[in-house]
């Protein structure tokens, strides 16, 4: 049997006939940009999150620009970025202007490394953007100290984790604002391109709103220079659909991770993620790392279980970057790319599934020292 890394077509054939509904509710209306099922979706996600406003989006990018955008970040001012992250990340800062000032991993969770943060802040620095990579909550806790201490804003790249959680806090409301993607892949993901803000800040959910909207708060007053990203009804209806399915979706995901971290706790060589203390993971990904990565990889692809990278090669190593940023060197953020390699899981997973790519990773590994 072959396994399938993704199978975004299973949340349609899962809620099918919701999904026909909404999409019927919707073409009938009339209503194509904004309107009350975006308002309701809106509304559903800030609660889902903890929080009080949220703003959908054309897109996660844009949902990182904007917020900086708001809060007047520009040229001249430095974000601090993981170094180990999507690209969208470092680009959301150079779309501002700005610059994004690198911060290594922590070699465990993959995430970035607290830490470090503190020796990064310039006099230039204007906000920190943690990263939940993988749908692996951050520590925010030091980070929410430091962006006090320094007067710097908080913002959360939440793309990969919705629904997680630090010490009870549900991710989106651990910062003073956090951009959402939902493209079709993540764990709440549209049928298509998607995004939203979301935030306690009423002023900033507004500027938001306002800079997503042609710089206009009333048709025809641009009072800022905006630009066009809306997540539209269509759209809006699906994930309203979608929301109330994710709590299941996301215990599946926690329970096939916590079957490969039993069945491969004791595997020669291979590395396995960590959750940092006080945080629950939604397991976007599930990231191992082994020396022999492209071998494994291959072994993997042949025994059935397509394995996956992400992200092989640091934005630091990147063309977009590399005349900025190629001179430096994160030691662990490069060690992470050259050995990690992601393994199948989400809700089209069941957990006879989970074994069996488990006992079949196990012999792949064992393979290659053999």
């Amino acid at each position: 049997m072959r396994h399938s890394f993704l199978d975004v077509g299973f949340t349609y054939r899962s809620l099918k006939a919701d999904l026909d509904a909404a999409h019927a509710r919707v073409m009938d209306s009339g209503i194509y940009i904004g309107g009350p099922e975006l308002e309701q979706f809106e509304q559903a996600f800030a609660r889902a999150c903890g929080a009080s406003h949220c703003v959908g989006l054309g897109n996660g990018l844009e949902a990182l620009v904007l917020p900086l955008r708001a809060r007047g970040i520009g040229p001249g001012d430095e974000v601090i970025v993981p170094a180990h992250t999507f690209i969208a990340t470092w680009l959301a800062v150079a779309q501002t202007g700005a610059v994004p000032v690198p911060v290594d991993a922590d070699p465990a969770t993959m995430n970035l490394d607290p830490a470090l943060v503190e020796a990064a802040i310039t006099e230039r620095t204007r906000a920190i953007l943690p990263v939940h990579l993988y749908g692996a909550p951050v520590s925010m806790a030091p980070l929410r100290r430091l962006a006090t201490a320094h007067g710097l804003f908080l913002l959360e790249d939440a793309a990969q984790a919705h629904g997680g959680q630090e010490d009870g806090r549900t991710v989106g409301n651990l910062g003073d604002a956090a951009g959402f993607s939902f493209y079709p892949g993540k764990n709440l993901g549209a049928f298509g391109d998607g995004g939203a803000l979301v935030t306690n800040d009423g002023d900033l959910a507004e500027r938001v709103r306002m800079l997503a909207n042609y710089g206009a708060r009333q048709k025809y007053h641009h009072d800022l220079a905006g630009g066009n990203s809306r997540l539209d009804p269509l759209q809006a209806a699906f994930l309203n659909v979608k929301l109330r399915a994710l709590p299941g979706w996301t215990q599946r995901r926690q329970d096939i991770a916590a079957r490969y971290l039993d069945r491969l706790a004791d595997v020669p060589g291979l590395r396995l993620p960590a959750v940092a203390e006080g945080t629950t993971p939604v397991w976007h990904l599930f990231v191992i790392r082994h020396p022999q990565r492209d071998a494994l990889m291959k072994a993997l692809e042949a025994s059935g279980v397509p394995a996956a990278l992400h992200y092989p090669v640091p934005n630091h190593h990147s063309g977009a970057f590399r005349d900025s940023h190629g001179h430096l060197s994160f030691p662990v953020t490069e060690a992470i790319c050259a050995t990690c390699l992601s393994l199948p899981i989400g809700p089209h997973l069941s957990l006879e599934d989970a074994e069996d790519i488990a006992a079949r990773v196990t012999g792949a590994v064992r393979g290659l020292s053999a």
